[in-house]
């Protein structure tokens, strides 16, 4: 069957997260993937044995994404405007699929990732603003700015990011290469705008590397406490994890 490449977006706020939850079998949360599983079996005819659409990073419950990708064989061979069309007619209003294209058999969504990058998007308002609290990190303490931006160059490069892996981490090994940490002020938006890219992450490591600087900018850690927590390897030494509102699953490169 041909296979196909979608780029999706969507709020995360009434997901419970990306991944499909099941329990005995049947769907027990409303999920991402669950939702364009409807659909594009939807779209297939309701084909048996039905089709599985395949994500590249398993967001969290309240987590959002410009630029999640996702793969799927499908049985019929669809122009791609006309696929993208069809599946934004039947998925709910908080998917939007941005474009489908027609891939490799050999393309896989998840694992010839090349590099993700995502964006953590902190208020400042002393009170939490209503029409952001879905959106944001709300953080009403003052923060030093200066001693943040200090900060990030140390998760700068390939660590062992252990003190940084939530309870929940499954993965080999906690080694993880970073190439990129950026922190903008806006200023008449209250907010902070962090930019983190890497070759992969860890479960909750952003948000955790989050509430690490805000700990810094709060003057609670050294500004240079980040290389004494990669080299501790100690979850316990970074427990404050930022919330899950204000994260935003940016963008996924791929070696073509």
């Amino acid at each position: 069957m041909p296979r196909y490449k979608a780029i999706v977006a969507y709020d995360g706020t009434d997901f419970f997260g990306f991944q499909l939850q099941t329990k005995n079998g049947v769907e027990s949360a409303r999920t991402v993937q669950g939702e364009l599983n409807k659909v594009v079996n939807q779209m297939a005819k309701k084909p048996q044995p039905p089709i599985k659409v395949i994500g590249a990073s398993r967001t969290d419950t309240g987590v959002h994404a410009f630029g999640q990708v996702v793969h799927f064989d499908f049985p019929y061979d669809i122009a791609s405007d006309k696929f993208r069309k069809g599946l934004n007619t039947l998925l709910p209003r908080d998917i939007l699929v941005k474009s489908v294209t027609r891939v490799s058999d050999d393309f896989h969504a998840r694992f010839n990732t090349h590099a993700k990058r995502y964006i953590y998007r902190i208020s400042t308002l002393d009170y939490t603003d209503p029409f952001k609290r879905h959106y944001t990190g709300h953080f009403h303490w003052h923060l030093d700015v200066d001693r943040m931006k200090s900060a990030l160059s140390d998760f700068i490069g390939e660590h062992d990011f252990a003190s940084f892996a939530a309870s929940g981490n499954e993965t080999a090994t906690t080694v993880r290469r970073i190439t990129r940490v950026e922190l903008t002020e806006k200023v008449e938006e209250h907010e902070l705008v962090l930019v983190f890219e890497g070759n992969a992450f860890l479960y909750n490591q952003i948000r955790i590397m989050v509430g690490v600087l805000l700990e810094i900018g709060t003057g609670r850690r050294p500004v240079h406490d980040i290389q004494r927590l990669i080299a501790v390897k100690d979850r316990e030494q970074a427990r404050f994890t930022a919330p899950a509102s204000g994260l935003y699953l940016d963008e996924i490169s791929y070696n073509d």
